[in-house]
C-alpha cells in the first residue's frame, strides 16, 4: 500500500519531467543575445480606443487607425510593386527584435489566425504582418462591425466599426465595388 501510495506521488512528477524537452546550445546563446541595454519590451495594457477612427493618408491605399491628432496605433495598407499586390497590417506598439507572434482577429462573424513578426521601421521594431493581395485571411476586416485584434505583449486593439479596411481590401483584390459604396 505504502509502494502504491509512494508511486502515485513521484509518478506524476516523472511524467511531466520527460515532456518537457532538454535545455540546447540554442536556448543558451539566445539568452546570452539579451544584455542590459537590449532587454526584453514589457506588454503593454490594451489602449483606450474611444474616439479612435480608420482615416485615409496622403499616402493612397494607405489608412490609418487612431485617435485625431494623436499618434496611430495600427495601419492598413495595399502595396503594389512590380505589378503584384499585397496587403499589409502594422500595429505601431514597440516590441523585441526578431520577435514573432500568432495574432488574432475576431469580428464580423471571423476568427482569424495569423502569423506576425517584428520589423525594423527605422526608430524601432514594431509588429507588421504581409499578405498577398488575394488573401482571404482578413474577412474579419471586412465587415461592418468592430473587431479585436490582439498580439501576444501588445494588448488588444478594438478597431472600431467603418467601411473604410473593408474598401481597402476589396480593392486590393482587385474587386469593384457596389455603387452602394462609395
Amino acid at each position: 500500500m505504502r509502494i502504491r501510495q509512494s508511486l502515485s506521488v513521484i509518478l506524476p512528477g516523472l511524467l511531466l519531467a520527460a515532456c518537457q524537452p532538454p535545455a540546447t546550445d540554442d536556448s543558451a546563446d539566445r539568452g546570452a543575445m539579451i544584455g542590459p541595454e537590449e532587454g526584453m519590451v514589457d506588454p503593454i495594457d490594451s489602449p483606450d480606443v474611444e474616439g479612435a477612427i480608420w482615416s485615409p493618408t496622403s499616402e493612397p491605399g494607405r489608412l490609418l487607425y487612431g485617435k485625431p491628432g494623436q499618434t496611430p496605433l495600427a495601419a492598413l495598407q495595399c502595396r503594389t510593386e512590380d505589378g503584384v499586390r499585397t496587403i499589409e497590417i502594422t500595429r505601431f506598439v514597440i516590441t523585441d527584435k526578431d520577435a514573432k507572434a500568432i495574432q488574432v482577429l475576431i469580428g464580423n462573424g471571423h476568427s482569424e489566425r495569423l502569423p506576425i513578426e517584428a520589423v525594423w521601421n527605422g526608430r524601432a521594431w514594431i509588429w507588421q504582418a504581409t499578405w498577398p493581395g488575394t488573401t482571404s485571411d482578413l474577412e474579419s476586416l471586412t465587415g461592418p462591425r468592430e473587431v479585436e485584434w490582439t498580439i501576444p505583449g501588445a494588448g488588444s486593439l478594438i478597431l472600431n466599426p467603418s467601411p473604410l479596411p473593408g474598401r481597402l481590401i476589396a480593392r486590393c483584390r482587385g474587386l469593384s465595388l457596389p455603387a452602394s459604396m462609395p
